[in-house]
């Protein structure tokens, strides 16, 4: 009786082996946004100066985070350094100086966020420890070498905004 069932069992477990590979698959969306709600626009104050500052007829680039929750993210602004487009400049030699300032805040606490910046080269990195949203101020200014005066034209040079899971 035993050897009966022992080889039952063997004939079942000889047959044709089956099996599956199910695959999981899964999409994360980002909890932290960025939005630009000011474009910027240069003022052109003297003949080699090119601002965002009101003062000089310019406007700042406010960049606007998102956080649906806190802790999880870094934002990180970069003000330019470069035109992305300009007319023909016969010297290399542009200075380029900025800022990136919190202009307005929903959670009270993210006014930290101003003493708690790392910065390095032309980048702010700010950590985003609240939910809500915060908004970025951000000055640019490039100077055209000595004495010499941009060429007319369109200038253009971008901020880059982003967030960054910790």
């Amino acid at each position: 009786m035993f050897k009966k069932v022992l080889i039952t069992m063997a004939c079942l477990s000889a047959g044709t082996a089956t099996y599956a590979n199910p695959v999981i698959r899964g999409t994360v969306a980002s909890k932290c946004s960025v939005y630009t709600t000011t474009q910027g626009v240069y003022g052109n104050p003297s003949p080699d100066v090119l601002s965002t500052a009101a003062a000089d007829g310019g406007v700042q680039p406010i960049v606007r985070f998102d956080v649906a929750i806190g802790d999880y993210y870094y934002g990180k602004i970069t003000y330019p350094t470069a035109f992305t487009s300009s007319p023909s400049l016969t010297s290399s030699a542009v200075a380029w100086t900025g800022d990136v300032d919190v202009s307005q805040v929903t959670v009270p606490a993210m006014s930290a966020y101003t003493n708690d910046v790392v910065t390095y080269d032309n980048t702010y990195q700010y950590d985003l420890t609240e939910a809500g949203s915060t908004w970025f101020k951000v000055s640019s200014e490039a100077t055209y070498g000595v004495n010499q005066a941009f060429p007319a034209g369109s200038y253009v040079a971008t901020v880059v905004a982003e967030c960054i899971a910790k």
